[in-house]
C-alpha cells in the first residue's frame, strides 16, 4: 500500500483515531465536571452569607431602603433585567453601602444600636421565582442580604411564577435571604372604569385587562362601597373583614413557614396617612403593630431616619428603565450624599464635557441623566470648530422613554447662550432657536407616528380615594396618551448648513431647508435629558442616544470629517449583534415554553 493510499483512508491512521478518542474523552469529562458543578451549586447552595463586622458600625442617622418589584432575564416593562440589577448593586457596593438585616433595623429603633456608614435595606416584592433565581448569584457576588416578600394566598398555589415555602426556607438557610410579606392577597375594590361604570371587587387574576380602569383601591384600604360610593358594610363588618385578612396571614405563614415574617410592605403604599378613612386606618394599624416588627407603609423616598419609626418606613422602587446613574441621582436627592456617578467607557467619555447631571458611555449608547427637575447636558469637545458654511450632521437613535425630553443641540454657543435645538418631547419633534439675549423661539413642530404599546406595559398605579362625582364624570380630559414607562425608539438626523436646517426622522425627511436666524453662527454639539411634568412620581430622566455620529462636510472639496461616533464596528460590532440575537431567541423561548 502506498503512502497516498494511506492518506486517502483515514480509518487506517491509528494515531489520528487515538487522538480523536482522547480529545472526545477530555471534552466529555470537562462537560461532566461543569454540569456537576452547576448541579451541586444549584441544589446544595455551596455559598453562604458572611456576616458583617457590626462592632465597627457607628452611624445613627438612618438607612436607605430599595425594593425591586421583580427581576427578569432581560427585563420588561415591569421587571428589571438581571444585568441591570447587577450594575445597581455593584456600584452601591463599590461606594460603601452595606446591606442590613431586619434585626439590624429593629435594634436601631428599639435599642439605639448603630448602623454602617452607608446602610442599605434591600428587598424584592411580589414573590416571583425569577426574582430569586436571578438575584441569588448577584447577592452572592457582593455578599448582600435581601428580604424576599410574598403574598400569603400564593402559598401552595399552582401558579408557577410564584416561589413556594419549601424553596423560601431553603433560600433563608443560605443567609443571603430573609422573608417578608406584601399581605394576604392582591385584590382590588371599589373599581370604576373610564366611563364611570361600576366594576366592584376583583382579584388580581380576574382583572386581566387594566387599561379600562380609572379608579380603584386595594382590599385593606377602604370600606367596600356600591356604585354611588356609599359603604355597603358598617364599621364592625369592615374591621372584621380587614382583621380576617391579617388572621389569614398569621395562619398561612405559621403553617407553611413555621412563623410569620417580621417585615410587611402594605399594598398600596402611601395610603395609611394620605386620605384614608380614619376608621379603616385604625383597623389596619392595630393589626400591623400586633403582627409585624417592621412596616414599609410608604414608597417614593429611600431615606429612613431615626425618627421614622419601625412601622412608618419608606422605600424607593427602581423602575426597569432606570439607569445606574438614575438610581444614584435619586439616592443623592433623598439622602443629600455626594455619590460618584458612573462614566462607562473612559475613552469616549473624555471626548465630552459634562455640563450638568450625569452621563454614562455604555457600548454604543450615551445615557444622559438629568438632575431632579433639571437638565442633564453633555457637550462634544471641539465640535464648535466647524465652519459656518460647512454641513454639520448629528445622527442617533433615541431610546429614552416616550414621556420625557431628549434634545440634540447644534451651534450651542455657551458664551452667548444661543443655539439651535431639536427636541423629542412626548413623541413630538420640536425645532427651536435661541438668539443671544432672547428667549427660545419654536420654528417647527411635527407629531411622529404613534408608539405601539400593550396593556401589559401599563403602569397600574391609580389606586386612590375618590368621590362620587369623580367616578360619574367618566374619563378625565387630561388623560395622557402614553404611560410613563413606555420606551421609545426614534432615528433622528439633523443637518445644518449656513442658515438652513434639515431633519430626518425614522428615515423620512420631515423638514427640508428651513431658514434659521443668521446670528446663530457658532457653537458645538450637545445632548440633553429633561423629565416631563406628566411623570409626577419621578423628576429624573434618562435620555438614551444610541449609535451617535457627528460629522462635518466642508465645501468646495466636500472634505468629510467624523468628529465623533459611538457605533461599534468590526469584531466588537459583530459580537454585539450575535449577543442580541441570542438574547432574542432565549427570551422568546422563555416566553413561549
Amino acid at each position: 500500500m502506498t503512502v497516498m493510499d494511506n492518506k486517502r483512508n483515514p480509518a487506517l491512521n491509528v494515531d489520528r483515531k487515538n487522538r480523536r478518542k482522547k480529545m472526545k474523552v477530555v471534552v466529555q469529562v470537562f462537560l461532566l465536571v461543569l454540569l456537576t458543578a452547576i448541579l451541586v451549586n444549584t441544589v446544595f447552595d455551596l455559598k453562604t452569607y458572611s456576616e458583617p463586622d457590626r462592632a465597627s458600625w457607628d452611624q445613627t442617622e438612618g438607612f436607605i431602603a430599595i425594593s425591586y418589584f421583580g427581576v427578569g432575564r432581560s427585563g420588561s416593562s415591569k421587571l428589571v433585567a438581571k444585568s441591570q440589577l447587577n450594575d445597581h448593586l455593584k456600584v452601591l457596593h463599590e461606594q460603601g453601602y452595606v446591606t442590613i438585616s431586619q434585626q439590624d433595623i429593629i435594634d436601631f429603633y428599639e435599642r439605639g444600636k448603630p448602623l454602617p456608614k452607608r446602610a442599605l435595606f434591600l428587598s424584592f416584592e411580589d414573590g416571583r421565582n425569577d426574582s430569586a433565581l436571578f438575584a441569588q448569584p448577584i447577592l452572592e457576588k457582593y455578599n448582600g442580604k435581601a428580604t424576599f416578600l410574598s403574598y400569603a394566598n400564593k402559598m401552595g398555589a399552582s401558579e408557577g411564577k410564584f416561589l413556594q415555602p419549601k424553596e423560601m426556607l431553603k433560600m433563608e438557610e443560605t443567609g443571603f435571604w430573609e422573608l417578608g410579606t406584601n399581605g394576604y392577597r392582591l385584590t382590588y375594590i371599589n373599581i370604576f372604569d373610564k366611563d364611570g361604570g361600576f366594576i366592584g371587587v376583583k382579584d388580581e387574576n380576574e382583572l386581566t385587562d387594566k387599561s379600562d380602569v380609572e379608579y380603584y383601591n386595594h382590599y385593606l384600604m377602604d370600606f367596600i362601597r356600591d356604585e354611588n360610593m356609599i359603604p355597603t358594610e358598617n364599621r364592625q363588618q369592615m374591621e372584621e373583614r380587614i382583621g380576617a385578612d391579617y388572621e389569614l396571614m398569621r395562619s398561612v405563614y405559621t403553617e407553611s413557614l413555621g412563623y410569620v415574617p417580621g417585615t410587611y410592605m402594605i399594598m398600596h403604599a402611601n395610603a395609611l396617612d394620605q386620605g384614608m378613612n380614619n376608621l379603616v386606618r385604625d383597623a389596619n394599624v392595630s393589626q400591623i403593630e400586633d403582627l409585624f416588627k417592621l412596616n414599609f407603609s410608604r414608597e417614593g423616598s429611600a431615606w429612613n431616619t431615626k425618627d421614622s419609626g419601625p412601622h412608618n418606613l419608606t422605600r424607593v422602587q427602581p423602575a426597569p428603565y432606570w439607569s445606574t446613574n438614575h438610581l444614584l441621582m435619586k439616592l443623592r436627592k433623598d439622602t443629600g450624599e455626594r455619590l460618584q456617578f458612573v462614566r462607562g467607557d473612559e475613552a469616549l467619555a473624555e471626548k465630552w464635557s459634562l455640563l450638568d447631571g450625569a452621563a454614562e458611555f455604555a457600548g454604543s449608547q450615551i445615557i444622559v441623566t438629568s438632575p431632579p427637575s433639571g437638565k442633564g447636558t453633555v457637550y462634544l469637545n471641539g465640535s464648535e470648530q466647524a465652519a459656518f458654511d460647512a454641513t454639520t450632521t448629528v445622527s442617533a437613535t433615541l431610546l429614552g422613554n416616550v414621556v420625557g425630553k431628549q434634545s440634540i443641540y447644534i451651534r450651542h454657543d455657551r458664551a452667548k447662550s444661543s443655539y439651535l435645538r431639536v427636541l423629542l418631547d412626548n413623541n413630538v419633534i420640536r425645532l427651536e432657536q435661541k438668539k443671544e439675549g432672547e428667549l427660545p423661539k419654536e420654528l417647527f413642530t411635527y407629531k411622529l407616528s404613534d408608539v405601539k404599546w400593550g396593556e401589559e406595559d401599563l403602569r397600574f398605579d391609580k389606586a386612590t380615594v375618590y368621590s362620587k362625582a369623580q367616578t360619574q364624570s367618566g374619563a378625565r380630559q387630561d388623560e395622557p396618551e402614553y404611560p410613563i414607562n413606555i420606551p421609545g425608539k426614534r432615528q433622528l438626523e439633523v443637518s445644518v448648513t449656513g442658515n438652513s436646517v434639515r431633519i430626518i426622522a425614522d428615515q423620512q425627511v420631515i423638514l427640508e431647508r428651513l431658514s434659521i436666524d443668521p446670528s446663530i453662527r457658532t457653537g458645538g454639539v450637545a445632548l440633553e435629558a429633561q423629565y416631563h411634568e406628566q411623570n409626577e412620581k419621578d423628576d429624573i430622566y434618562d435620555a438614551i442616544f444610541d449609535q451617535v455620529t457627528v460629522t462635518t462636510e466642508e465645501l468646495p472639496d466636500h472634505k468629510h470629517t467624523v468628529l465623533f461616533t459611538s457605533k461599534q464596528t468590526g469584531m466588537k460590532g459583530a459580537a454585539v449583534k450575535a449577543r442580541n440575537m441570542f438574547d432574542t431567541v432565549v427570551d422568546w423561548a422563555i416566553d413561549n415554553f
